[in-house]
């Protein structure tokens, strides 16, 4: 019974990726905000890195000019994505990027994200997925990844999910956003 529903989970998960073309243009609400968990592995980006990164004062520019609106989050619980937001914009004050507002019109990039947990023993791993869009609607960039959740209780999904995990996506989330924005600029 366990397997199937982690076979089920997954492919439900694999279904709602497939469906984020690049061009979709839509506004995702989000199901739910997970907690950040302890331990993290690095995401890996699906699309290609620039061929010449840009040298420091031309990344540090290129961040200093981007506002980056944070789209609602899909599939995380509300208790899952309040610490996940919160470090975004952490993070994003630390690595010099502006947040623009929902209504904000001067928007320089969107960053739609879509999260779930597979749950497998004592084992939970958040899978997320986040695409980066122009205002116009153009998906420029991909980051995904998973991360090993920290339990905090003996529950399956998103309640086991601890907020340290969340927290340690959003870093990675930031980081690697500020580092393809940075090797794009020139």
């Amino acid at each position: 019974m366990r397997r199937s529903h982690v076979t089920t989970v997954s492919l439900l998960a694999a279904l709602v990726l497939t469906a984020c073309t690049p061009n979709a243009k839509d506004v995702l609400e989000p199901s739910a905000i997970t907690p950040p968990a302890a331990s993290a592995q690095p995401a890996q980006p699906l699309s290609a890195a620039p061929a010449a990164p840009a040298n420091p004062a031309q990344s540090a520019a290129a961040l200093s000019k981007t506002r980056l609106q944070i789209a609602p989050i899909v599939g995380a619980s509300v208790e899952a994505a309040t610490p996940l937001t919160a470090e975004l914009q952490t993070r994003a004050r630390q690595r010099g990027i502006t947040l623009a507002g929902s209504a904000d019109q001067a928007a320089t990039h969107v960053l739609k994200g879509y999260f779930s947990t597979m749950t497998e023993g004592k084992d939970t791993t958040v899978i997320y997925v986040w695409d980066v869009y122009d205002p116009a609607g153009n998906r420029l960039h991909r980051i995904n990844g998973q991360q090993k959740a920290a339990s905090v209780n003996a529950a399956e999904g998103w309640p086991a999910v601890a907020p340290a995990t969340m927290q340690a996506i959003a870093d990675q989330t930031i980081d690697q956003f500020a580092a393809w924005l940075g090797g794009s600029a020139g």
